[in-house]
């Protein structure tokens, strides 16, 4: 048997450290739509966000479910097919910030090298059938993200899941708690020791870097956990520094995921205090 067929078996037995993303902004350096989907509609991504914006302001309504709306009326309009797999081409388009396409093995054989199970999750406003064609899909346990009904032809025709900074909170409570499915609100609701669940948040790194993202890394942070800001430009690095003021995040670092950033060394840190934590811990129940 190979070192990849014993690992997951091993690994089973390790606590799990899960680094949760945001992806616009924080994994790409646009918006997803931006990448292929407007450009093929025929419009440049300042119209298409004013119209969603005024959408939005004159019927007072949610955002993530104006763009989805415009998403679909504009590709109907242009042809374009709204399958899943339409989509899903579209997200293969999608540029990704450096160093992101081998991240996540670097920092998965970090996290085993400490004695940790690494788990990758997305907590994203965009859609989910965009993100499942990009290359980095594969290595989430969980796409917690904005997507469609679809018909029995496999059609999208309707919203399934809109996903806004309320409802980024709930999606930590699911990864804390262990639950994959979307649709559950048993589960969820449940009480469960804090101790006795998967993914305490105290094992919880939370990546983001808009306004979305407030409230689930605020909440992550005040619950023991970590939350580092990211931004693109270093002309920006004030906005993240701010949430650092405001006690909202723990630490801000250029999005740059290549081996020996800045970003690499501070999670590499929080990881090593996620391990010595949970060591102490292990001491005090014995």
């Amino acid at each position: 048997m190979t070192d990849n067929q014993e690992s997951p078996t091993l690994e089973n037995t390790l606590p799990i450290a899960a680094l949760v993303y945001d992806f616009d902004g924080t994994l790409s350096p646009g918006n997803m739509q931006e990448f292929g989907f407007i450009q093929a509609i025929g419009r440049n991504k300042e119209e298409f966000w004013r119209k969603n914006h005024e959408l939005a302001q004159q019927n007072d309504a949610n955002n993530i479910l104006c763009y989805m709306y415009n998403m679909l009326q504009a590709a109907r309009a242009s042809g374009i097919s709204l399958r899943r797999e339409s989509f899903q081409r579209f997200g293969a388009m999608v540029d990704l910030f450096p160093g992101v396409t081998d991240w996540f093995w670097r920092i998965n054989a970090y996290g085993r090298s400490l004695g940790l199970q690494v788990k990758h999750y997305i907590n994203s406003s965009g859609l989910k059938e965009m993100i499942e064609g990009t290359p980095i899909a594969n290595e989430f346990e969980d796409i917690f993200a904005s997507s469609y009904l679809y018909d029995v032809d496999g059609i999208a025709y309707w919203p399934a899941v809109a996903v806004d900074y309320t409802a980024k909170t709930q999606f930590l409570f699911k990864i804390n708690k262990g639950i994959h499915e979307v649709s559950d609100n048993t589960k969820i609701n449940r009480f469960v020791p804090e101790e006795e669940r998967p993914v305490p948040f105290r094992r919880m790194i939370y990546f983001g870097d808009g306004e979305t993202d407030i409230p689930s890394m605020k909440m992550t942070k005040t619950n023991g956990g970590h939350a580092i800001a990211v931004y693109r430009d270093p002309n920006h690095r004030d906005t993240s520094l701010r949430l650092i003021h405001e006690g909202r995040v723990n630490f801000t670092c250029l999005a740059d995921y290549s081996e020996h950033s800045e970003l690499e060394n501070v999670v590499q840190h929080i990881l090593r205090k996620i391990k010595a934590e949970w060591d102490v811990r292990q001491l005090q129940n014995h």
